[in-house]
């Protein structure tokens, strides 16, 4: 198996364009793997809303659903519960407090995919139990408290070595290691997001888009902007498909059509 030796650098305004550019990438002739990878994201909108090309969103879930792979929005709501915030109707207490209480409840009914913890879940609740440390709520309270205070303590972490440095041969939480946050301008906000592997087809877009909804969430909470995400990959992967499948070769064919009409689209190494 080969990779791709040296860092490998994509800056985009465009989520959809930006995670096609990894996939189209990985399916060079010879790559099976990127390591490292550094992934940019801007083009936010005033919300803090990622842009998107809705016929690679779509392609994308139709691949996941046809190897019976959780679909964007799933994936998304590991990092991030998208759907709880509206319900909260912009009160972060009653988004931390709904999470916390519903948690336990998505563990039983979901156990294969949340018996250790969700990532969102390490981020407000992070020894478990309902009861555990709100990384998130601290820092928020700490920035509206001293918002040029020391810039390394704007930072969450995911793993656990007590709980997580195991000798299990296939682990696939926690991948993201941890997220922090930095202030651009005067009121811009930066999130960057830390992978020590990444299975970029059946969890990169949902990861993307889970991390720039997390970005949007922290930036409203303190009154910036939300503009970029950086996202740091130790190895970057195609995951246990192989590259002459052939709903894998459909969703390429959308990918390649979109990037090449945004005149996005990489050359063979």
């Amino acid at each position: 198996m080969s990779k791709i030796a040296e860092p490998e650098s994509i800056s985009t305004t465009n989520l959809s364009l930006g995670w096609a550019r990894v996939l189209d990438r990985l399916m060079q002739c010879g790559v099976d793997e990127i390591s490292p990878l550094t992934l940019s994201i801007s083009g936010f909108d005033e919300n803090g809303e990622a842009a998107e090309v809705p016929a690679i969103r779509h392609a994308i879930d139709a691949l996941l659903s046809a190897k019976d792979k959780r679909d964007v929005e799933n994936v998304a709501w590991t990092i991030f519960p998208q759907r709880y915030w509206l319900m909260a109707q912009g009160d972060r207490a009653i988004l931390f407090e709904m999470f916390r209480e519903a948690f336990p409840r998505v563990q039983k009914f979901n156990p294969q995919n949340n018996r250790r913890g969700s990532y969102f879940q390490r981020m407000v609740d992070f020894e478990g139990g309902g009861s555990g440390f709100n990384q998130l709520a601290w820092i928020l309270d700490e920035y509206h408290r001293n918002p040029k205070g020391r810039r390394s303590k704007w930072q969450a972490t995911t793993f656990d070595p007590r709980r997580d440095m195991m000798t299990t041969a296939l682990l696939e939480f926690p991948c993201l290691q941890q997220v922090s946050f930095t202030f651009s301008g005067d009121d811009g906000l930066v999130l960057n997001a830390f992978y020590a592997t990444q299975q970029i087809v059946h969890k990169g877009y949902g990861n993307y888009l889970g991390l720039a909804r997390l970005g949007a969430f922290m930036a409203s909470q303190m009154g910036r902007k939300f503009e970029r995400l950086n996202v740091f990959v130790g190895v970057a992967k195609m995951d246990k498909i192989k590259k002459n499948d052939p709903d894998l070769a459909t969703l390429l064919a959308t990918v390649r059509a979109e990037l090449a009409s945004a005149q996005e689209i990489c050359q063979a190494a």
